[in-house]
Parts: structure tokens; C-alpha cells; sequence
């Protein structure tokens, strides 16, 4: 079993910027795919972005391209998510999800932390 808990998440302006952090615990390994996805009020689950295991290889949602940043920590567990020019759109609640192979789709992934709330105000 593997454990994820998000932070970070917070009211900001258009234009501003923010970092989610996602800690794992529990039977974790290095082979992990660690991605995040997004969830707004009456939409369903979007994906974001994921890193391999390795952290070489990334992928991003067309809409986040040039804005957002995921990377990781080995030596913490801990995966990042820096967010900047956020924009109104970008408000939803943000999940850490973890899985053995590198996927965009949400049933790629095996565990899922508990979400953080964003919000983009105009």
C-alpha cells in the first residue's frame, strides 16, 4: 500500500503562481509513474501531467504546457507541482495519483491522494 498526501494548495490571482506538493509513504518504489489531475465543480477528472519513476520523461495536458512544472524528490518521497501564470480556469481540486506505468488515463493509476483545493480568482 501506498499513502500520498497533497499541500500547497490555496487562493491566488490571475497571473500568479503556486507549488502543490505530494509526499508518498508506505510501500512505495522507484519504478512508480506519479502524475497529478484536476477536477472542477460539475466536470470530471482531467488529466495534468505525470513523471516516470526515473523522472526523464514527462507529459502535459495541452492546456498547462509552458505554465506548469512537475518534477520530483527521490531523496523525500515527494513529487512537485510548480504552477504559474494560473489562470480562472485552472481552479479545481488538484489529486496526486501513482501507478506502475506511464499513463494520462485516471485508471492507470492505483493510488490517489486526497485532493488540494485551488482557486484562480479574475
Amino acid at each position: 500500500q501506498v499513502q500520498l498526501v497533497e499541500s500547497g494548495g490555496g487562493l491566488v490571482q490571475a497571473g500568479g503562481s503556486l507549488r502543490l506538493s505530494c509526499a508518498a509513504s508506505g510501500r512505495t518504489s522507484s519504478s512508480y509513474v506519479m502524475g497529478w489531475f484536476r477536477q472542477a465543480p460539475g466536470k470530471e477528472r482531467e488529466f495534468v501531467t505525470a513523471i516516470s519513476g526515473s523522472g526523464l520523461l514527462t507529459r502535459y495536458v495541452d492546456s498547462v504546457k509552458g505554465r506548469f512544472t512537475i518534477s520530483s524528490d527521490n531523496a523525500k518521497n515527494t513529487v512537485y507541482l510548480q504552477m504559474n501564470s494560473l489562470k480562472p480556469e485552472d481552479t479545481a481540486v488538484y489529486y496526486c495519483a501513482a501507478g506502475p506505468r506511464f499513463s494520462s488515463d485516471y485508471d492507470g493509476y492505483n493510488y490517489w491522494g486526497q485532493g488540494t483545493q485551488v482557486t484562480v480568482s479574475s
